[in-house]
């Protein structure tokens, strides 16, 4: 069995694939042959050493993966070898195996893709956590998204229009307008436009009603700013932190430092609320596989569809990372662990 290790922090180099036995299941687990695995932004973080959440060096990360049931352990209920699951690893997803806790599956519909059953836990879930459980998502509620066209920036235009908004307003290079403006997204160049501004202007003054924020530092305040009387920021993630495949220290320490400390008097008197998201380190199972069924419907129904834009063979994962480093993606990036 082949599995990718984090033998250090670092840059691409020190990521390694390994030999090891194959999984056996203890009472109340189940193994599953992994066939795809999604890559996640905190994936790249955790390799440079910047993500606090992650176990020490070395490891294997993935979040999520989607797969076949090949072991059942005692006492599982009634999943069966054979079943095509989604299973939440919270680390080790980057394998040929991964066993998991039987809690921690939801079944694939026959008429999903492995592909896309692999795309939605952790960015849909995200956005779902946001939106609708923390943010009592309205009909007609307006939205702010900084990089509109990775993951979970598509998963957002998605759910959002799902859920009724009004103005979806999006962010990202000037290379993926077109991409963010297919998905019914109002653009912003986030190099030259001042989306603040924008985003008032586009709600005659008010703001908008949520702003999803995987930026940090300084940038999270102006999200903030963005905001009406009653608004909400979602602080999930600290992009500016990282500048390309190599740690940069000086470009972490800048976004720590640039945090804002909000003052919990004018935020009062703002009536805006500040949430901090971080689906890795959720533990209630219940909350979460209510979040995944209910995605699967909407899945079903056909209200939101992940884009996947590229699969790489999990022997390619540098690669795989790169192309995130570069911010070439636009929307969701696998790894391909299916048998051959």
């Amino acid at each position: 069995m082949k599995r990718v290790v984090y033998t250090r922090k670092g840059d691409l180099s020190v990521i390694s694939l390994v030999d090891e036995q194959p999984l056996t299941a203890k009472a109340g687990e189940v193994v599953v042959e992994v066939h795809r695995a999604g890559i996640n932004f905190a994936d790249l973080m955790m390799r440079q050493g910047l993500y606090g959440a992650a176990p020490d060096f070395p490891f294997t990360p993935g979040y999520e993966v989607s797969g076949v049931i090949i072991q059942v352990g005692a006492g599982v209920g009634d999943k069966k070898v054979g079943d095509r699951v989604i299973a939440m690893t919270g680390f080790g997803g980057y394998s040929e195996q991964v066993v998991v806790d039987e809690s921690r599956i939801i079944p694939i519909p026959e008429d999903i893709s492995f592909d896309a059953a692999a795309a939605m836990p952790v960015t849909y879930a995200t956005a779902y956590h946001m939106l609708s459980y923390l943010g009592n998502f309205q009909s007609g509620d307006t939205v702010l998204i900084h990089h509109a066209g990775g993951g979970v920036g598509t998963a957002v235009a998605q759910l959002a229009k799902a859920l009724g908004a009004g103005i979806i307003i999006g962010t990202a290079s000037a290379s993926k307008r077109k991409f963010v403006e297919s998905l019914g997204m109002r653009f912003v160049d986030k190099n030259t436009e001042d989306f603040v501004a924008i985003c008032k202007q586009l709600t005659d003054g008010k703001g908008v009603h949520h702003a999803l924020d995987p930026v940090g530092g300084k940038h999270l305040m102006r999200s903030y700013k963005a905001l009406r009387s009653g608004g909400r920021v979602y602080c999930f993630g600290a992009s500016s932190a990282v500048t390309g495949e190599k740690r940069s220290l000086m470009a972490a320490l800048k976004m720590l430092r640039g945090m804002p400390k909000f003052d919990p008097l004018r935020m009062m008197n703002s009536n805006k609320s500040v949430f901090g998201v971080h689906m890795g380190t959720w533990k209630d199972e219940d909350v979460m596989r209510s979040h995944l069924v209910e995605l699967s419907e909407l899945l079903r129904a056909g209200k939101i569809s992940p884009i996947v834009d590229k699969v790489f063979r999990y022997e390619e994962v540098a690669q795989a990372q790169k192309y995130i480093h570069d911010r070439k993606n636009r929307g969701k990036v696998l790894l391909d662990f299916s048998p051959r």
